[in-house]
């Protein structure tokens, strides 16, 4: 249940000489809780920033000026994502994807370049695109971006530009609090996916396989040109493949229609700079999505354990009951901008009610200096960055 978070003092983050001051602030209840072990004490989820009174007309370029300063002095925000998973920013002068790109371009973090993207995400202005496309009806449950892939990003960036009446919320969890809490609920499990891995099984067709997913072209065909033949266009996707440098760790196998590609991965990474285990995973959304009819969207991407074998439902049921308990959801207000730790924190959508244009969320990836360590002794344990 989420925790009140009145005792907490309200902390000032500020840095001399800059032109605007943030503050921290209190959010109700149901979209801020108080984090549980492994973080410190009184750690809340989001940690909730805004301008102060005296700077609420502050422009664009004084916030991003602010934002590189404080990234300056010692990587201020990236050691409070380190610590907090997430990061709230409000009443802000973003109004655009132009003025969302260069905010998140400011932290300086590379941008991220997916690899085997599952949906589609057209570019809206540098290093910006839609979170997600698919239907308002569909719940995409709590999850860490791209676990199903090797290359994942670090820090994502979400942008409010408009948020419907009703519904529509962005779940925040810890996954550093899941593993924890799973480790002692379920320490049999946490056990063979340790030893294991899991294999991820993602299957890329021709054409789009639901509303709001990508093809095959839009995954892996960065390369192709027009005229391609079959043969080049194959050389060429398997190129793209080999860019995850998993070796023997990453397999696939062409269809008729696309290709079904196999990854041997850790559900289990340890975050930089504390070594803390992490279950880095969608493998509770992977069930939730079982549990609704959209067949097409369960049969894109597959989970087993590392040796083939099924992961038994109960687990996976245990995920999703302890993240329902340590999950908040954020109410969006327009403007709003959420900075996830991708590593040590997870996101979703909720369903919203009304038409599918009330929720336009703008999303932007990016990579930190390092990736998660491996958790465990094998080859398959350890990810790497994609190769140029």
């Amino acid at each position: 249940m989420a925790t009140t978070t009145e005792q907490l003092q309200v902390e000032k983050l500020w840095f001399q000489d800059s032109i605007v001051t943030f503050e921290s602030f209190n959010l109700p209840t149901s979209n801020q809780r108080i984090l549980g072990p492994p973080h410190p004490r009184n750690t809340v989820i989001p940690l909730a920033l805004r301008p102060t009174k005296a700077d609420a007309k502050a422009t664009l370029d004084s916030v991003v000026d602010t934002i590189k300063a404080l990234q300056a002095k010692d990587g201020i925000l990236t050691k409070k994502l380190a610590r907090h998973g997430t990061l709230l920013f409000r009443n802000l002068p973003i109004h655009t994807a132009e003025d969302f790109s260069k905010f998140a371009h400011a932290f300086g973090y590379k941008p991220h370049e997916i690899i085997g993207i599952v949906v589609d995400r057209p570019l809206l202005a540098p290093n910006v695109a839609p979170a997600n496309e698919a239907p308002k009806e569909v719940l995409i449950y709590n999850h860490n971006e791209s676990p199903q892939v090797p290359h994942a990003p670090e820090y994502i960036f979400f942008y409010g530009h408009r948020a419907p009446s009703k519904g529509g919320e962005s779940p925040i969890s810890s996954s550093l609090e899941l593993f924890n809490r799973a480790q002692q609920e379920i320490p049999g499990f946490i056990a063979e996916l340790a030893e294991k891995g899991i294999l991820s099984k993602v299957t890329y067709r021709v054409e789009k396989q639901y509303e709001g997913g990508s093809t095959l072209k839009q995954a892996f065909g960065k390369e192709i040109q027009d005229g391609d033949d079959e043969e080049t266009t194959r050389r060429k996707i398997e190129a793209q493949i080999a860019r995850y440098a998993r070796g023997d760790h990453t397999t696939w196998e062409w269809t008729e229609d696309g290709l079904v590609l196999t990854h041997r991965l850790p559900a289990i990474r340890t975050q930089p700079g504390t070594n803390l285990p992490t279950l880095f995973t969608g493998l509770a959304a992977y069930w939730k999505r079982t549990q609704c009819d959209a067949e097409a969207r369960k049969n894109v991407t597959q989970q087993l354990f590392g040796d083939g074998t099924p992961i038994p439902e109960k687990y996976l049921a245990h995920l999703a009951k302890i993240t329902d308990e340590i999950r908040v959801l954020h109410r969006w207000q327009e403007g709003d901008v959420l900075v996830y730790d991708n590593i040590i924190a997870q996101h979703g959508r909720e369903p919203w009610q009304g038409e599918q244009s009330d929720r336009v969320i703008m999303g932007s990836l990016f990579d930190g200096e390092s990736v998660p360590g491996a958790y465990g002794f094998g080859d398959w344990a350890q990810v790497v960055q994609a190769l140029e």
